[in-house]
């Protein structure tokens, strides 16, 4: 029992996004020559093809933030002051100086001294600027220390931290890797073209920022029409160009959402498709990078937030507000909103209750409440909600209101909303997320209203079907069953990714028919499901689909071994298949780029296990508790390897750490409650049992493993009790049947 639950301890991957930058305002009307990297593909023509036709928008773009993605250094798009200045922040000291026309660093290198670094290009503008440096293996990263536009002066993004040259952290590792992190979002036509076996890069790209066919595709199908067919009066809808004009709102945000979105990519080979998630696999609004109520609090970016909006249901795009070529508003103040919503109701005190022309009275500092990212960047939630202070109250979370009032109460703010608006208030699916998401006794109910509730956003329902992974029931795994079979890709991706929670034989037949999904991250996920069956188990009908979607998901986990986690990822993919060799070389792959991944080195030393290399697997699990030692399931694994190792004093006293440190993994209470019922210590064990119901009430196996003990200590009426409790939770579950039928019940 121990070792296959040991063996099957993997840590959840989230999968990786790419963290992007875009700032704004204007550059030199020098135009600049690029550099001599270019792309592979013959079909991108350049932005200096576009401007004799387009001079209105060629202009715009000139002056955006888009043109200033990334550009050669010089004196003119260089913003931050190079002349010869020094700065310290958080224990380093480092020097910003000219050498002829090159631009230098001087800051601390990857082995904790001081060194030179060359300026290879500018990235950003407003209101901040970041310089990136070239180093070995085709690979440029990005300084801390940026330039920041507005107040003329340097800072560190990250004050306060103090982070070693060797941290993955570190300017210089893996998490400020441009060719991974940025890269894509900052030019046009980008290939990564990533090198797994060397770990090298030869990035290329076809124009050096985001220009014309970033977002209109390569333009000389396009050029070519205009100069022949086209003279002569033959007509080609958008003239083979993407996104033409009056372009539908999936197109248009499809074409916004890989860089305004906290993505992850599943290939540098693109799918010609219609549906985002064919490519990408943007974040839905959990409790890792969201409040609980979907509002943004990590870096979040624009796409998500965007989706849970009514703005969003009533067909507004990016350009209904924004020039899409300068990325400005197209209008100043409220009259962004107001082209919507009627002014004399809207933009009037009897609406804001503050003195019109003020900053309070500003459509956007109510519906847009903002977030400072990256040091000083701010931007605005794009979720258009109503503030809830009563929400604030009740849950915790954040309101637009008390961004202002910060000397008043959450109480204070909600009386005066009802004061002016009355007692009730319009439904929000908040009100159903934010106890969804606290994943205890009444969460499944709350989730299932919002699946079923056909007003609710869909985003927000994939986001419920998620959370369910984490309840267990035979009602939740019905719910998620039944939603493999709806429209929506990112449904059917999050119902398969939270399948994993539950037996195979139960979702075996249903999940088959996936495989052949018309979306590529929907076949990827079921395909990931797949592999966990042993060959003689799986279905006839789909081993060909299950081939050709398990070579999908192979490429895309290879894609992402240049970042640490990916090489997780995969390393979790060959454990699954029992390639314990190649599990192991890509966990210490992915610990050589971030040593601090404790979940690497869990499914390391469950590798090691595996193989029976027990020792290896402590070490391994001893090592992760250097990095955290307040970390319960680090403790948890180590006291199922000490009891398969029949060293049971140190499995309870690593059960029992787990127990200190208020473990909310069901599984910690069941196992531990089980040993010490093998021990005869039936007291130790209830009073474990219960503490694990107290935590996780909706878990079926604790009232299984509670009654086994009242079994055992012959007390009959308690465990009827409990035997009633498990029928209630879980009654059509085959493994409680016998106990079910031996209780009469």
């Amino acid at each position: 029992m121990y070792k296959k639950s040991f063996v099957l301890v993997l840590i959840s991957i989230v999968l990786l996004v790419v963290f992007r930058v875009f700032i704004v305002d204007s550059c030199t009307s020098k135009y600049i020559k690029y550099s001599d990297i270019t792309s592979q593909s013959s079909a991108y023509v350049g932005d200096q093809s576009c401007k004799k036709c387009h001079a209105v928008e060629f202009k715009d773009w000139k002056h955006s933030d888009h043109y200033m993605s990334m550009l050669p250094p010089n004196d003119s798009t260089v913003k931050g002051d190079f002349n010869n200045v020094t700065f310290s922040a958080d224990g380093v000291n480092s020097r910003f100086y000219k050498k002829g026309a090159k631009f230098y660093i001087n800051t601390e290198g990857d082995d904790g001294k001081n060194h030179d670094f060359e300026v290879k290009y500018i990235f950003g503008y407003k209101p901040l600027q970041q310089y990136l440096v070239q180093f070995p293996g085709g690979k440029m990263q990005v300084p801390r220390l940026s330039w920041d536009v507005n107040k003329k002066k340097w800072f560190n993004q990250y004050a306060g931290q103090k982070i070693p040259s060797h941290d993955w952290l570190h300017w210089t590792g893996n998490a400020q890797n441009w060719n991974t992190m940025c890269a894509s979002c900052h030019s046009t036509n980008l290939r990564k073209n990533y090198d797994i076996k060397t770990d090298t890069y030869k990035t290329s790209y076809s124009i050096i920022n985001v220009s014309c066919e970033s977002c209109h595709g390569g333009g000389k199908n396009h050029i070519d029409f205009i100069n022949g067919d086209y003279k002569t009066g033959t007509k080609v809808a958008g003239s083979f160009m993407k996104l033409a004009k009056n372009s539908k709102q999936t197109e248009e945000l499809n074409t916004c959402a890989p860089c305004h979105a906290r993505v992850s990519e599943l290939s540098g080979s693109h799918i010609d498709s219609k549906e985002i998630m064919d490519n990408y696999i943007p974040q839905i609004p959990d409790t890792e990078n969201y409040h609980a109520d979907g509002q943004v609090d990590d870096e979040d970016y624009i796409y998500t937030s965007f989706l849970q909006s009514r703005m969003f249901h009533k067909g507004v795009t990016c350009s209904t507000c924004h020039n899409p070529h300068s990325a400005k508003l197209k209008r100043t103040g409220n009259q962004t909103c107001t082209l919507c919503h009627v002014p004399t109701k809207y933009d009037v005190p009897k609406h804001t209750f503050h003195k019109k022309g003020t900053p309070a009275a500003e459509c956007k500092n109510c519906h847009m409440p903002g977030k400072y990212y990256m040091g000083n960047d701010y931007r605005h939630d794009h979720s258009f909600r109503v503030p809830r202070p009563d929400l604030s109250v009740k849950y915790g979370t954040p309101n637009a209101c008390s961004n202002c009032h910060k000397d008043k109460s959450e109480k204070v703010l909600a009386d005066a909303i009802v004061k002016w608006y009355g007692p009730k208030r319009k439904y929000h699916f908040a009100e159903d997320l934010i106890p969804g998401s606290k994943l205890d006794a009444n969460s499944e109910k709350h989730l299932t209203k919002l699946i079923n509730n056909k007003f609710v956003p869909k985003i927000i329902k994939a986001t419920a079907t998620f959370y369910l992974a984490n309840i267990q029931t035979e009602t939740s795994l019905n719910t998620l069953l039944a939603r493999l079979a709806s429209k929506e890709a990112q449904i059917r991706y999050r119902a398969l990714r939270s399948l994993a929670s539950f037996p195979s034989d139960r979702w075996i037949e249903a999940v088959g028919p996936l495989l052949s999904d018309k979306v590529r991250s929907v076949r990827i996920a079921a395909a990931d499901l797949y592999i966990i069956i042993p060959k003689e188990q799986l279905p006839s009908q789909y081993e060909k689909a299950f081939s050709l979607a398990q070579i999908e998901l192979e490429k895309s986990l290879r894609y992402q071994t240049d970042f640490s986690t990916g090489n997780v990822m995969l390393a979790d993919y060959y454990l699954k298949l029992k390639d314990y060799d190649n599990a192991e070389k890509f966990y210490l792959r992915g610990l050589k780029k971030d040593s601090n991944m404790n979940y690497a080195l869990l499914n390391l030393s469950a590798a090691y296990n595996s193989q029976g290399k027990n020792i290896q697997a402590l070490q391994t699990l001893e090592l992760a508790l250097k990095n955290d030692s307040k970390n319960d399931r680090i403790y948890y694994n180590m006291a199922l390897l000490q009891n398969e190792m029949n060293n049971i004093p140190a499995a309870e006293k690593a059960f029992s750490k787990a127990v200190e440190l208020k473990s909310s993994n069901p599984r910690v209470y069941y196992n531990y409650g089980l040993l010490l019922s093998q021990s005869k210590k039936n007291k130790e064990a209830e009073a474990v049992l219960l503490k694990g119901i107290a935590i996780n009430p909706s878990f079926p196996d604790l009232y299984y493993a509670l009654t086994y003990v009242y079994i055992q200590t012959n007390n009959k009426l308690k465990a009827l009790q409990t035997g009633m409790k498990l029928k209630q939770l879980d009654p059509n579950n085959p493994n409680y049947q016998e106990m079910f039928k031996n209780f009469g019940i």
